[in-house]
């Protein structure tokens, strides 16, 4: 995961947690309107993707990835099994990365 001083300019206080810290914070980007989450803990990288209006399309979600995350590092949405959904915001996508293990992908012709 990047570190965060590379979005300074957009850290912003968050209503209910503040400023974060050097682990996470919270950051807004204004051009997109989006409100960004971040945070690494429990050996999992994460980052929530938020729209007042609408769920952040592919590109807003590409563009966030290159901001939070190193070029060569594979990140992830996950579409779990039904029973261990849980949905406590509309119009959110959600980035994750394990810290300690690749990805598995298919072969890159595949992709």
């Amino acid at each position: 995961m990047r570190d965060f001083k590379y979005n300074h300019q957009y850290r912003a206080k968050h209503p209910l947690l503040g400023w974060g810290d050097h682990e996470g914070g919270y950051f807004y980007f204004p051009e997109l309107k989006l409100r960004v989450q971040a945070s690494s803990g429990g050996g999992w990288d994460h980052v929530s993707v938020f729209n007042f209006d609408r769920t952040p399309t592919f590109e807003e979600m590409e563009f966030i990835k290159r901001r939070f995350f190193e070029d060569a590092e594979c990140v992830m949405q996950i579409h779990p099994p039904l029973n261990d959904y849980v949905s406590v915001c509309t119009n959110c996508l959600h980035l994750w990365r394990p810290q300690k293990q690749d990805i598995p992908r298919p072969p890159q012709w595949m992709v």
